[in-house]
């Protein structure tokens, strides 16, 4: 039974595996290469004649309308890739201007290159403002602002530490070439977004390759961003009648004085997205889908752990498909499982559970490859790794109890068991009850009926007993 049922989950966890990964790959293919964005010219070219004039300027009008898109402390993702993407594409619908208040730790570069190329190519005027007071535009988030059409910071702000995460592949170390490789297509690609832009090249240069961060008033003497604003009102306020560039060219003077202002919800679904892949619940999901699974063999016919399980490990690949998972981590953190469940079947007297509490923490700190913006907090591995270490030692100690325990059942029960003499024991012969069995006895000496009696041996179906106060 137990074989079956393993055959069966086996199955259903590698075919979901199987259709999870392809689904993610539709979404994105979170791989280290970087795409350079190429921006062509979509004039035409005009009638050859003696005397050609450059053609005038097109005048764009824009509804009297803003739209802000809020990144609130999210990691940049496929999910929020999304999300910037359908604001970008709403507010080209309306002819609107689009505001993102900006505010990560950073994230995949893959996503921020996609991010950046609908910045760049948006036929609409885009304002990174990086707020509220305390935010950061860290990492990714660096990259993000320089390809805004206008920068502005809240007070209290920073911006910078755009170094790319090269600490190591899914099972070891990059080589060192790969290393610079990386860094080096990660700097020409800066280069492109600070030229398009006309922003100083020198900061993000550094922001690469020192990960240096500033705050918004150094940022400012540097013209880096465009302006400072306390609040969105004030925003909107200062960037009226400033002039920007979009894709294709044009200049056009912003016109946000009395405009309507409309916020782009973060749904329930990108939410729900974003919450399957944070580190954290990526982490407790693998953890709690292999407990599942394992109690489900232990234990076959219960179901819904197993059922649980399956659907934990199923969300818990999709986030790995996002996620740089650093595969020695996760086995270590399974086989310190193992060693939790192994301590339990087959008591080793605290040593499986000592290498069980050694990888699951190992595991667990090496999870990500990214320790900066994608590790696992302490405030998530110690009480995990408590919770199975303390179950682990529960079982532990009640089998060690059971040991030395007296046994309870079988002729080892019987032995020092008291009886009660229901027949005279006389010339060596008689019966008790115990347990609530009559049993013939025997005794080396008479004893009264009413008498209690402990049981001193077992010699097949008799008792030999002996006087509770007696030798």
């Amino acid at each position: 039974m137990r074989k079956k049922t393993a055959i069966v989950f086996v199955g259903v966890i590698s075919a979901f595996f199987a259709w999870g990964r392809a689904f993610a790959s539709q979404k994105v293919n979170p791989v280290r290469e970087s795409s350079l964005t190429v921006f062509a010219d979509r004039g035409t070219k005009p009638p050859s004649t003696s005397i050609s004039f450059p053609p005038p300027a097109k005048s764009v009008a824009f509804s009297n309308r803003v739209n802000i898109a809020t990144i609130d402390d999210y990691i940049i993702g496929p999910v929020v890739e999304e999300y910037i993407n359908s604001a970008i594409k709403k507010s080209e619908e309306q002819n609107a201007y689009l505001i993102i208040q900006l505010n990560t730790p950073g994230g995949l570069l893959k996503s921020t290159q996609n991010i950046v190329k609908d910045m760049l190519n948006s036929s609409v005027p885009i304002i990174v403002y990086i707020a509220p007071q305390g935010a950061r535009a860290a990492s990714a988030g660096t990259f993000i602002s320089y390809a805004a059409s206008l920068i502005a910071m809240a007070p209290s702000t920073h911006i910078g530490a755009a170094h790319p995460v090269l600490g190591g592949g899914r099972w070891g170390n990059l080589s060192k070439e790969m290393k610079e490789k990386i860094l080096n297509d990660t700097l020409a690609w800066a280069k492109s977004i600070a030229q398009k832009r006309g922003r100083p090249y020198s900061f993000i240069r550094k922001a690469v390759k020192e990960s240096i961060s500033i705050t918004e008033k150094e940022a400012l003497k540097r013209k880096i961003i465009d302006l400072e604003a306390g609040s969105l009102e004030q925003l909107i306020e200062k960037i009226d009648g400033r002039q920007v560039t979009l894709a294709d060219g044009r200049k056009i003077k912003l016109s946000t004085k009395g405009s309507c202002r409309k916020f782009i919800d973060f749904n329930l679904r990108y939410k729900l997205l974003n919450t399957l892949v944070n580190p954290n619940i990526a982490y407790l999901l693998f953890t709690f889908g292999f407990l599942g699974l394992i109690f489900e063999f232990t234990h076959p016919g219960f179901g819904f752990p197993g059922i649980m399980g399956v659907i934990s490990l199923i969300l818990a690949f999709y986030a790995f498909q996002v996620l740089p998972v650093n595969y020695a981590g996760a086995v270590l953190l399974a086989l310190g499982i193992l060693f939790f469940i192994i301590e339990a079947f087959t008591p080793a007297f605290g040593l499986f559970t000592l290498g069980g509490i050694f990888c699951f923490i190992l595991g667990s700190v090496m999870f990500f490859r990214d320790k900066f913006v994608f590790a696992v907090g302490w405030n998530f591995i110690l009480p995990v790794a408590g919770a199975i270490s303390l179950w682990s030692i529960f079982i532990l100690t009640k089998v060690v109890q059971a040991r030395v325990k007296k046994p309870l059942v079988g002729k080892e029960g019987l032995i020092g068991s008291r009886a009660e003499v229901i027949e005279d024991i006389a010339g060596g012969k008689g019966k008790v009850m115990i347990h609530g069995e009559i049993w013939r006895a025997k005794s080396r000496q008479d004893i009264k009926k009413g008498s209690e009696v402990v049981v001193d041996k077992v010699d097949g179906l008799v008792l030999w007993v002996k006087p509770l106060d007696g030798d």
